[in-house]
């Protein structure tokens, strides 16, 4: 086998509107059968995932909060691979009337246009924090936390290169992964810049297409990647003082 693990995203790729569908469950476990692995690579909150999907087991590992957190399933033992943001900072967002305003294990997660302002705490307290964009959600985490980062933790653990790797995913956050994996596929509702810079585009959207996906893995293998897609950095801005 030329690709040994599938690392699949979770919003907008395995699940539409939070649900995965009964045959995406299937194809994945299909996969797994096959003698390959699965890891799941996600900007959502452990526990978030943990409440709404119930097949988290089918994974090797699952690497959330964007590269903050990896959690393995079959022990249920998680890891912080980041320190939190001070709390200082979460207080000054609160008193500026950021919201929505989502806590996570060490993820700060708002909404579009509240970078505005995040920004600027991050700037008043001479913090070195990012913004990541996800489909007008705005994460920050500690700079220089991704999905990469946080793949490479799960892969090292698994003991696979990140050549031995398919990604799949429809996002901004989704490019840092991209690039360190083998091969990158696209779901069909993928943003534009994300279907331009991936090895592939699936037919079709959301968990259908990762479906799709895995059939061309069980089939082909999918073959080398495509050397005419540019890979591209992060959609990320970081601010720090000092």
């Amino acid at each position: 086998m030329a690709y040994e693990a599938l690392a699949c995203d979770y919003d907008g790729t395995l699940a539409w509107d939070g649900a995965v569908a009964q045959p995406t469950v299937e194809a994945l476990r299909q996969l797994r059968d096959s003698g390959r692995k699965l890891v799941l690579v996600t900007g959502r909150r452990l526990e978030d995932l943990l409440c709404i999907f119930s097949h988290l087991e089918l994974f090797e590992r699952v690497v959330a909060e964007n590269g903050a957190v990896l959690y393995r399933p079959a022990s249920g033992e998680h890891v912080f691979l980041s320190a939190a943001p001070p709390q200082k900072f979460v207080d000054l967002l609160r008193q500026r009337g950021v919201q929505p305003l989502e806590l996570g294990r060490v993820i700060i997660a708002t909404r579009e246009p509240q970078e505005i302002l995040v920004l600027q705490a991050i700037r008043d307290l001479g913090l070195e924090l990012q913004v990541i964009f996800n489909k007008g959600a705005v994460m920050i985490l500690p700079a220089g936390v991704n999905k990469a980062t946080g793949l490479k933790h799960a892969l090292k653990e698994l003991q696979l290169s990140p050549q031995q790797v398919v990604a799949v995913g429809d996002a901004e956050n989704d490019h840092a992964f991209f690039e360190f994996c083998g091969f990158s596929a696209a779901v069909a509702n993928a943003l534009p810049g994300v279907r331009e810079h991936a090895d592939l585009t699936t037919d079709s959207v959301n968990g259908a297409g990762v479906v799709e996906l895995i059939e061309r893995i069980l089939k082909e293998d999918l073959g080398e990647p495509n050397p005419a897609k540019h890979r591209v950095a992060p959609a990320v801005k970081t601010a720090a003082v000092g």
